[in-house]
């Protein structure tokens, strides 16, 4: 770790190194199994309320920063780690296991992300104004000047994801969004990769010092996750939180924010299977290798660590379908297993794989081979039946990593009793000819269903793999996520951090700039039921 020059690291607490008094962690390169890399000392009991006073005091000045201001930032941060991009991906290689060309994807999407949203800002939709002017001489009652706007909900809690060191980790979509939105960030980092988020991390507190914005806008800290992690959400100067990780560490920061005396909202984005549902229609003959291969390649990328990555993929029977399952335990048997990101992740994989083979109805269907470093387990097919799968709550359950379950099905009413008994998911794909009509019947049926229980529904390709744009949802039910009404991805995720208000016959002079009569920030905004497009605006 070469880019890491000094011998300890510490938080930076509004762009200041702060020493913590609760120990030390060094990173552990999951490929060799060692630790790696400098200490990173944990903030002890009292020092995070520091980080959290400093982002309460910037609030007041970061959100009443204009469109175009914010923007400037957000783009600067985007540079600013764009210059450290080699550095950053030399740390995360030895910190994670991930491959360099994962690595500048991730390190790319991170900086598209931050650009994403200073266009965002900059255009000034996510202000939401609405103005309905006065009508004193209404009948039977006059109505009131209304003029309606969101706001920042103020300083937010953002916890690093293990499985994305970059583009869901310090300057990832939760705190792009919340800067974007007006809130200041104050970070927990994740301790697999501490490196990291140390360089990211700088590059962000460059751009707050480079834009001489409050330094309280971003803090980034180290600690222990059960005892700084909720210390985070539990301070009364955190208004909203963005956590991505697994489902008891989502549900526990849940508990804690609802037991506040003043509840906050809880963004997380936690467990999924992606179910996958293969049709009559798509195991022909002329198929079965595409959609194998396909499959057997979304399983096993980034060792299954994707938490889009397919965990059950209902087949039907029937002779061209045992072609498809026997083509896939082919290339699964070929496959060689990945560098998981932690021992611990590794060891859970293997439990949950353990618990899995446990159960009697579970039969293997073909394994492949370790992988020629640590904590690089081989890929793994099972298969069971659909009545066992329906009477059996466990064989629905997540587990991290390149482990599949597949079922086999009889009918239609065999698939629509899935799909009624699914969790909430972040994703559901449909494999079919669309020229076949009784399968586009049947998944017609499956879609009505899968409306009510996931957040991104495919027709062909594979789950893995988000495309970060206007359109994306990244959510779901629960409990894949904690808020199926919002997104961790897309621009849409900006609205997670804002609340309407409305001024009710407020004097001119008083009138915030997004519902002045004047539009100075050239805002498109609704006035009178009706979308009225500024002059000049950014669009």
């Amino acid at each position: 770790m070469t880019a890491l020059h000094e011998t300890t690291y510490h938080s930076l607490i509004a762009g200041e190194p702060v020493t913590g008094t609760g120990g030390a962690v060094r990173a552990i390169d999951p490929a060799a199994g060692v630790e790696t890399g400098p200490e990173f000392t944990l903030l002890g009991e009292g020092q995070l309320q520091e980080a959290t006073a400093q982002a309460a005091e910037a609030f007041a000045s970061y959100r009443a920063l204009t469109p175009q201001q914010r923007a400037e930032f957000l783009t600067t941060a985007a540079e600013r780690i764009e210059a450290r991009g080699a550095e950053i991906v030399a740390v995360a290689m030895t910190e994670t296991g991930l491959p360099e060309a994962r690595l500048q994807g991730e390190l790319a999407r991170t900086v598209n992300q931050l650009r994403l949203f200073a266009k965002v800002s900059a255009a000034g939709d996510h202000h939401g104004v609405r103005l309905e002017p006065a009508l004193p001489d209404r009948t039977p009652l006059p109505r009131p000047d209304l003029r309606q706007r969101r706001i920042p909900l103020g300083p937010v809690g953002v916890f690093g994801a293990s499985n994305f060191p970059l583009a869901f980790s310090v300057a990832g979509g939760d705190t792009a969004s919340a800067l974007a939105a007006g809130c200041p960030v104050v970070f927990k980092a994740h301790n697999a990769h501490p490196g990291t988020g140390q360089l990211v991390g700088q590059a962000v507190s460059e751009a707050v010092r480079a834009h001489d914005l409050h330094p309280g806008v971003f803090s980034l800290v180290y600690g222990r996750g059960r005892e700084v992690g909720q210390q985070l959400v539990a301070d009364p100067h955190i208004r909203a939180v963005g956590f991505t990780g697994s489902r008891s560490g989502g549900t526990s920061l849940m508990a804690t924010a609802a037991a506040r005396p003043e509840p906050i909202p809880v963004y997380a984005e936690m467990s999924s299977v992606n179910p996958i549902f293969v049709l009559d229609s798509a195991v022909t003959e002329d198929r079965i290798e595409a959609l194998a291969e396909g499959f057997v390649t979304s399983l096993n990328g980034s060792a299954g660590q994707l938490c889009t990555a397919p965990g059950l993929l209902f087949v039907p029977r029937g002779e061209a379908a045992d072609a498809f399952v026997a083509r896939v335990a082919e290339k699964v048997q070929a496959a060689v297993g990945v560098t998981m990101l932690t021992p611990s992740i590794c060891a859970s994989r293997h439990e949950g794989e353990q618990r899995l083979t446990g159960l009697t109805a579970v039969e293997p269907v073909g394994r492949g081979q370790d992988g020629g470093t640590e904590n690089a387990p081989a890929p793994a097919v099972y298969t069971t039946d659909v009545t066992s799968y329906l009477a059996e709550p466990e064989l629905s359950e997540e587990i991290f990593g390149a482990v599949c379950l597949v079922v086999r099905y009889d009918s239609a009413e065999d698939l629509n009793s899935v799909v009624e008994g699914l969790e909430g998911q972040l994703t559901a794909t449909l494999h079919f000819d669309e020229s076949d009509a009784a399968d586009l019947e049947l998944a017609q049926q499956l879609l009505t269903g899968l409306e009510l229980r996931v957040g991104r529904i495919l027709v062909g390709g594979w789950p893995t793999g988000v495309d970060v744009g206007d359109a994306m949802v990244h959510g779901g039910p629960f409990p894949a996520t904690s808020d199926g009404r919002s997104t961790s991805v897309g621009t849409a995720a900006i609205e997670r951090f804002l609340r309407p208000i409305v001024y009710q016959n407020l004097p001119a002079g008083l009138r915030p700039e997004p519902v002045q009569d004047e539009n100075p920030w050239q805002l498109d905004r609704r006035v009178e039921g009706r979308t009225v497009l500024a002059e000049g605006g950014n669009r």
